[in-house]
């Protein structure tokens, strides 16, 4: 079948819509209670993860009240990249990430994507949130994360930590298409059902915040449109002490 990868697509995106609406509406009453408690809102992934830290923040029709935690040695900018396969195994760095880019606390929300929940950088970012007190809100694949073990000395994987789970519903090994005579499938899914997911969960939340009477939600304007600037700096000032990344 031509372009197969369409099909996988539509059908994980269906199984995620069917199988985790109850979970991405209890990861949205999290989100509405820290925004209407003046609480900052985080997110994290490691490597490839990490692209939808990148695709949820500082961009037009976006929250601007989350807050990308960001490592250099983490990113798919590192060089060479297979620096982010040793730095994400590597324990007590993302203790020493979530010390350094992000300021936790009680009523605050982290939002954590990893599709095998295993390495040490993300248990400790998740970790490093739930001992501030804030929540954690885990997008990850169950199904894999529960065939591998822990590389962190506690034990735990990201689902293990975290107060609500949502499941991307994705192949084991995150590939989607079989190839006739190859063993290894290709065709990753996690980061466009994960930015599905996502922005979902946020244009749930921003007509809920509108429904329960906020006139200005904290949502980017487009800064190529006439007058956007203007509006985005007037939104910055009235939420700035929740924005931690430079305007």
């Amino acid at each position: 079948m031509e372009f197969e990868y369409f099909d996988h697509v539509e059908a994980i995106l269906k199984k995620v819509r069917s199988s985790e609406t109850a979970n991405m509406r209890a990861g949205v009453d999290l989100l509405e209670k820290c925004v209407v408690g003046h609480g900052s809102i985080y997110i994290f992934g490691a490597s490839h993860a990490g692209i939808l830290s990148q695709e949820m923040f500082y961009r037009a029709g976006g929250l601007m009240l989350i807050n990308p935690i960001f490592g250099k040695e983490v990113s798919v900018e590192a060089s060479p990249i297979t620096l982010t396969s040793d730095m994400e195994r590597l324990v007590g760095y993302g203790t020493a990430l979530a010390r350094h880019r992000a300021d936790f606390r009680r009523g605050d929300v982290l939002i954590a994507h990893s599709v095998s929940g295993r390495n040490p950088v993300t248990v400790e970012v998740a970790q490093a949130a739930k001992d501030a007190g804030a929540s954690v809100i885990a997008l990850t694949n169950l199904s894999y994360s529960k065939t591998v073990s822990s590389r962190h000395p506690s034990g735990k994987r990201l689902f293990e930590l975290a107060d609500v789970v949502i499941d991307n519903h994705g192949d084991v090994g995150d590939a989607t298409v079989p190839i006739t005579g190859l063993e290894q499938k290709v065709g990753p899914t996690s980061t466009v059902v994960g930015a599905a997911v996502l922005n979902a969960m946020i244009a749930e939340l921003v007509q809920r915040l509108v429904d329960g009477g906020m006139k200005t939600p904290p949502v980017f304007y487009s800064a190529n449109i006439d007058g956007g600037d203007e509006l985005n700096r007037s939104l910055y000032e009235k939420y700035r002490d929740n924005i931690k990344y430079a305007f």
